[in-house]
């Protein structure tokens, strides 16, 4: 698996986790694995059951990235970097995120006609 993140990206993420009231990091390679996994899927805009095998497994990736959302986790790591200009390639917003094929006019939406 290639990494997305430099060392010196993980290393800065790892010690904002670390000091995170709300987040266990546990084994920091597989934290940075989950880590990677959410960024793949948001510059990917692939659904998360398309997650590669490589990143983990979907469905764990999912869950731990929803727990982190309700904690708060995305939102104050994106206020602690969103500065940070070597820290710009981890930071996601409406820029970069894909929308779904349906958002663009592909077919698709409700089969009943009127």
């Amino acid at each position: 698996m290639s990494s997305q993140l430099t060392d010196y990206q993980w290393d800065l993420i790892q010690e904002f986790l670390a000091g995170h009231p709300r987040v266990y990091v546990g084994n920091a390679v597989q934290c940075r694995r989950f880590v990677e996994a959410v960024l793949w899927i948001v510059r990917s805009g692939a659904q998360w059951r398309f997650l590669p095998p490589e990143h983990g497994g979907w469905n764990t990736v999912y869950k731990r990235f929803l727990r982190w959302c309700d904690n708060g986790v995305w939102e104050a790591m994106h206020r602690n970097f969103s500065t940070d200009a070597d820290m710009e390639h981890i930071m996601i917003d409406s820029t970069v995120v894909r929308a779904h094929a349906c958002a663009a006019g592909a077919k698709g939406g409700s089969r009943i006609r009127h």
